[in-house]
């Protein structure tokens, strides 16, 4: 089976598998995430295949929405991979990749790094920035029945990975504990350049939003 051929199989489980996902977390982001992480690729030394297998699979079991466990993920992705007969190296670090692409991963030291891992991440994150970025948070704020704004309640910029995990903040909390954080986090050239812009409208947004609320932050 030639890369192409993989890809596409790839892409068909994903559908499939995430039909029914919340739509912050659905087929839509992985696409952009895929096409991101394509983009920024283009500009790096890496292995083209492990970046589009780690794209394509780092949401496919999201911990989040499975009482936090955070290996099922890459045993899933590997299940997968193996069913297609992918070479182990390319799986044990399409796995990798995926243990290590979340926020809350940052929490914890660095035990893993690799330029197709930074790719990955810098797409991850840019989807989770600008236009989309708050489309993202508030609806998967309405998932959680959270609300959306709730002024009593501060923003806890010192959370442990724990709290983050647990967190039952309103969504308009989460742009400053993590999303108005990503800029700086961004691993690429491509993906720094591509984050300012994003960074920038989200600062537009939230002065918006404050003035509607008739308290600025």
């Amino acid at each position: 089976m030639n890369n192409s051929e993989i890809i596409n199989k790839t892409v068909q489980f994903v559908r499939t598998t995430l039909q029914n996902a919340e739509g912050g977390h659905d087929w839509w982001h992985i696409h952009r995430v895929h096409t991101n992480a394509k983009l920024i690729a283009a500009t790096e030394d890496c292995d083209l295949l492990t970046v589009e297998l780690a794209a394509l699979l780092h949401d496919i079991a999201d911990s989040k929405f499975h009482n936090g466990d955070e290996e099922i993920g890459p045993e899933t992705a590997g299940n997968f991979l193996r069913s297609i007969n992918v070479n182990d190296h390319i799986i044990a670090h399409v796995q990798q990749i995926i243990r290590h692409i979340s926020f809350k991963s940052s929490f914890d030291k660095l035990s893993f790094q690799s330029a197709e891992l930074n790719i990955v991440q810098d797409a991850d994150r840019l989807d989770a920035i600008g236009a989309i970025g708050i489309a993202r948070a508030f609806n998967y704020g309405g998932f959680k029945g959270r609300e959306i704004y709730n002024p009593e309640i501060k923003p806890n910029l010192n959370m442990s990975k724990e709290e983050y995990k647990n967190t039952t903040a309103p969504s308009i909390n989460h742009f400053y504990e993590k999303l108005l954080l990503l800029k700086d986090k961004m691993n690429t050239t491509t993906g720094k350049k591509l984050a300012e812009q994003r960074h920038a409208f989200m600062e537009t947004y939230l002065q918006q939003f404050f003035m509607e609320c008739g308290s600025m932050s």
